[in-house]
């Protein structure tokens, strides 16, 4: 059986709909459909949900690092936005497409372990792996699991996680393989060019000079990551092509490819 593919979307895709196309994301449900011989993962954020239903409360959003700001007064409705609205209408979809989806968070089944960020965020999660035996239950069930990225810390209290991160954990819990999706093709250069491969003194020299900033800094810190963890590269590529991930699955590269440091 071939490594499990984790694929990482955020809210945009959510929203995104061109006149007389399907949705972006049924697009995409419907390339996973056709993936037979691959068991997918969905790791979800849900950021511009979230935006708009704090502004709906009352509430201002703040980032540090790319990362949101999370006071504990505004975590019952980032988590009502993400383990609830984005993640059900995500499974609602995936329903519709006679795909048999289940809707969890990080903390369902003990998969994932938080503690508080260190970088000063509120209630902001690090995501730790735990435990597969949920996972690997579902998937051997053909389920497709949608993950929230939602947690708790030990103490039982509910921590917002990057979706990003949450994703780099989840793809190493069941050793799997990682496709961060977002609403460009790739990791520019300082020329406007799409890049085929970054390396992490190539990508320190792109934050520093301010042309990887915003969520995609988040993005390729934690690509990073898991590229070292997983000691294989890591794909960053758009929704927008979903009919490209069979070629991913085929080893052909797309998107920008976020590889390894060399040992």
């Amino acid at each position: 059986m071939p490594k499990p593919l984790v694929v990482k979307i955020g809210g945009a895709i959510l929203d995104h709909q061109e006149e007389g196309k399907a949705s972006a994301l049924s697009q995409l449900l419907s390339v996973i459909s056709e993936l037979k011989d691959h068991a997918v993962v969905l790791v979800h954020g849900g950021g511009c949900v979230v935006d708009e239903m704090l502004a709906q409360a009352g509430f201002s959003t703040e980032k540090k690092h790319g990362l949101r700001v999370t006071p504990s007064e505004q975590m019952p409705i980032i988590s009502g936005a993400l383990a609830g609205s984005v993640n059900k209408s995500i499974v609602a979809e995936a329903t519709k497409q006679n795909i048999p989806a289940v809707g969890l968070s990080l903390t369902d089944g003990g998969m994932i372990q938080c503690n508080i960020s260190p970088l000063d965020l509120g209630m902001v999660g690090v995501p730790k792996a735990q435990n597969s035996k949920l996972l690997d239950t579902l998937i051997n069930a053909n389920f497709l699991p949608v993950i929230s990225s939602i947690g708790a810390v030990e103490s039982g209290e509910l921590v917002n996680v990057n979706a990003d991160d949450a994703a780099v954990e989840i793809c190493q819990l069941l050793n799997g393989e990682l496709l961060l999706l977002t609403d460009v093709n790739g990791v520019k250069d300082a020329n406007g060019e799409y890049l085929e491969s970054i390396n992490s003194e190539q990508a320190k020299a792109l934050i520093e000079e301010g042309v990887i900033s915003g969520g995609m800094t988040a993005k390729v810190n934690a690509a990073l990551h898991a590229a070292n963890q997983l000691r294989r590269s890591i794909a960053v590529a758009s929704w927008q092509s979903p009919e490209k991930i069979s070629q991913l699955l085929n080893g052909d590269n797309i998107g920008t490819r976020i590889e390894a440091d060399k040992t």
